[in-house]
């Protein structure tokens, strides 16, 4: 195990074991994490229990969502202390309080849009806000679309397209938006972050990225972009070194401040960086997909019965 990674400010200590769950319940895999202003942390996974909360030191303190959700995929915490749940199973996007009361649904459960047909939703992938209010979807696996909505959750406009252009998404996977209300798309397939405004006007792109996955907009005296890159997926390229997965700090401009991680199942090490959250202390939260990658990564066996990991804490140093 690697006692730190990363190097200059950008640096963290894995914590082994962190997370402690009540015996016989599993994560299976985290799709995403989020957490609040106590620096709870809410864990969206594929187990029978799909939202699992924590406090800062790993203690179990509750779960919800039993019955509700079909496939963890996209969470967001909005500045009025809700979670916005994205769920690509039955291609919904919920809004939730802290304790799982459904405030609004956006999408019909259960009922796709026609692949590619632009329309939403189509196996939807994250959600965030805008500084208004308003609401971006992306819409990644069925679809190739931002969708944008009102606070109400009107349709307003969506924008997008498959291809490799600019305003065009090779499977728009996590999506963010800062507080000039400028947007950014992580277009995995395309190896690059889009940024738009909120008109969904292109506005430029990062391309220092492999596939990246996951987003999170770090603020403070220095914002930056915390990227989680899944890392090849070809049997050609799979084993590659410099690829991921790993995350990325990004600066605002898209400069690169730190990055770390690399293949791996001991602690610091990742199959799958889903899903990203930053508390006030500047720890990382990690969550991996990683029953999904384990086959890619070892023959196409299926994980072991014990499971494998998929999340962990990184204590910035």
């Amino acid at each position: 195990m690697a006692e730190s990674l990363g190097e200059g400010e950008w640096r963290y200590a894995p914590v082994p074991g962190w997370g402690t769950l009540p015996e016989g319940w599993s994560l299976k895999e985290t799709a995403a994490v989020a957490v609040d202003r106590q620096d709870r942390v809410y864990v969206f996974n594929r187990g029978e229990h799909p939202m699992v909360i924590f406090d800062r030191e790993g203690k179990f303190l509750g779960s919800w969502g039993e019955g509700l959700f079909t496939r963890a995929h996209g969470l967001h915490l909005g500045p009025d202390d809700t979670l916005w749940c994205t769920d690509d199973g039955d291609h919904s996007v919920r809004k939730c309080t802290l304790d799982g009361r459904v405030l609004l649904t956006i999408g019909l459960p259960g009922k796709p849009a026609p692949y590619m047909s632009g329309k939403p939703f189509n196996r939807c992938t994250h959600t965030a806000l805008s500084p208004e209010g308003d609401i971006y979807v992306s819409d990644g696996y069925g679809n190739a679309q931002v969708h944008k909505y009102s606070p109400e959750g009107k349709h307003l406009f969506s924008w997008g397209g498959s291809g490799t252009e600019p305003g065009q998404f090779n499977l728009p996977h996590n999506i963010v938006c800062d507080d000039a209300g400028l947007v950014y798309v992580a277009d995995r397939e395309s190896h690059r972050v889009q940024i738009f405004d909120g008109k969904g006007k292109y506005q430029g792109q990062w391309n220092n990225l492999h596939r990246p996955c996951s987003l999170f907009l770090g603020k403070g005296k220095c914002p930056c972009c915390y990227v989680g890159e899944l890392g090849p997926a070809l049997p050609v390229n799979i084993k590659a070194p410099n690829l991921g997965p790993r995350i990325s700090v990004l600066s605002m401009e898209g400069k690169l401040l730190g990055r770390f991680g690399e293949l791996g199942t001991e602690p610091g090490q990742f199959l799958s960086p889903h899903g990203l959250a930053v508390d006030s202390h500047g720890d990382i939260y990690v969550g991996e997909v990683a029953h999904t990658a384990w086959p890619r990564y070892n023959d196409g066996r299926p994980p072991p019965p014990e499971g494998v990991r998929s999340l962990q804490k990184l204590r910035k140093l």
